[in-house]
């Protein structure tokens, strides 16, 4: 069987925009389906803020796979080895928080990307190829080529070490945690404070400068996101599935209430 598609990759290859869905709730088979029949390209499936075990999130990638659409799961810092796992059993990227420094960022890629690359442990046959049977050498240079690995940058030394960071090889986002960066920065929630904006186009610069996509996470105002997203932000945190729910939940109760 040949390697499943990575959807965020052909969306960045486009020059598009590669829309995520959070999942932090929701638990199933089903969560894939909902974010593709509404027009997402990924899952962003959160380890590091969602009460999300291993296995959760296995089952939810794996379901993924054959729905269209991406998974990749946030990891916490000190837990690299939570990824590992999660791309063994169907997850096809990895995000990592809190990424302050070029040796952090190597660090990452250590974990993620197999030899010569990386250090990654080869589990045989993985969910990308239906578990069927591989050449191990060929299928960690495709895995290798189609993994997704983004770091976050959530405070102004990420920031200052933007230039290091996006030069690391295998590190493919450098991913904004916009509310992180405003708490570190002493402003938090000004997610459009001129100093925000002046890390975006900094960020944005270094990414540009080394063939590197620039992300964004934590901006959902609508007036806001257009101007990140002019600087260069091509993969998307679109928002969460609590708060989708709730929004069209409010909607449909407030259209219920007034007919009364």
């Amino acid at each position: 069987m040949p390697l499943v598609q990575n959807h965020v990759r052909r969306r960045l290859a486009e020059g598009g925009l590669a829309l995520g869905f959070g999942v932090h709730h929701l638990r199933g088979s089903a969560i894939g389906m909902i974010a593709q029949a509404t027009g997402f390209d990924w899952l962003f499936i959160d380890m590091e803020h969602g009460a999300m075990s291993v296995d959760d999130a296995s089952r939810i990638a794996v379901a993924a796979l054959g729905q269209g659409i991406t998974p990749i799961v946030r990891v916490c810092k000190d837990a690299l080895h939570e990824g590992t796992r999660c791309l063994d059993n169907g997850a096809m990227g990895v995000v990592v928080p809190h990424v302050d420094t070029a040796e952090e960022a190597q660090a990452v890629v250590r974990a993620y990307r197999f030899p010569p690359t990386g250090e990654r442990s080869w589990g045989g046959p993985p969910f990308a190829y239906g578990l069927g049977p591989v050449n191990a050498a060929a299928a960690q240079a495709e895995l290798n080529a189609e993994i997704l690995v983004a770091v976050m940058i959530e405070t102004p030394q990420a920031v200052a070490n933007a230039e290091a960071i996006a030069a690391v090889p295998g590190v493919d986002v450098l991913m904004f945690g916009t509310s992180d960066l405003t708490a570190t920065m002493g402003i938090p929630g000004q997610i459009g404070h001129p100093d925000v904006r002046a890390a975006y186009a900094r960020v944005g610069a270094a990414c540009a400068a080394q063939g590197k996509v620039m992300g964004m996470g934590g901006v959902y105002d609508e007036k806001v996101a257009p101007d990140y997203i002019a600087l260069g932000a091509r993969f998307i945190l679109g928002g969460n599935d609590h708060s989708f729910v709730m929004a069209g939940a409010a909607q449909r109760a407030a259209f219920l209430r007034g007919l009364g």
